[in-house]
């Protein structure tokens, strides 16, 4: 029965998700945390994780989620179940594709999703950020934390870098080294 929950589950997410693996993730961390299959800093610790390797951040999770609630085949049932919407909506817009790419009503679909993405990234940034800088809860004796203060400032070396277009993988590194620092200065 999990392998089947598993596989809807994140059927449904990949279904009903467009604007690729961040837009998921709000639906990911409702869906996961509401049936208990990982907790929020687990999720957290995922997501950079799954950053930090190769291939699509969907997969990643779904793979993840359905090896940690069920082993091998419950990773399988979930992959396959987020995979399956894209694959199948993919094969249905090829063959009309041509038909319809020039549609008023196409067009308005893609604007009217594309605010609806960002709007999306944008609640799985400030829900990761808040489990991140605050898991605890906000309070004053948070931000003189030396967790806060180092998270805050890797925070802001590598959002500089990003703005400064250095390379993802040199700004995954260079983060993961000085998680890894603080973690031991700690």
């Amino acid at each position: 029965m999990i392998y089947l929950l598993l596989f809807w589950t994140f059927f449904k997410i990949g279904a009903f998700t467009f604007g690729g693996g961040y837009a998921m993730l709000p639906l990911i961390q409702a869906e996961v945390l509401q049936k208990g299959w990982l907790s929020n800093r687990e999720l957290v610790d995922f997501i950079a994780v799954s950053e930090s390797t190769p291939g699509p951040f969907a997969i990643n999770m779904s793979t993840y989620v359905g090896m940690e609630t069920a082993g091998l085949f419950g990773a399988l049932c979930a992959t396959l179940g987020v995979v399956l919407p894209s694959f199948l909506i993919i094969l249905l817009v090829a063959r009309i594709f041509d038909r319809f790419c020039e549609s008023k009503t196409v067009k308005g679909v893609m604007n009217g999703l594309r605010p609806a993405v960002i709007g999306l990234i944008g609640a799985a940034v400030i829900s990761t950020g808040q489990t991140v800088f605050f898991p605890e809860g906000f309070g004053a004796e948070v931000l003189r934390s030396v967790a806060f203060l180092s998270s805050a400032a890797i925070f802001g070396v590598m959002f500089f870098l990003a703005m400064k277009k250095k390379s993802p993988i040199l700004i995954i590194v260079l983060s993961a080294a000085a998680g890894i620092g603080v973690g031991y200065l700690t």
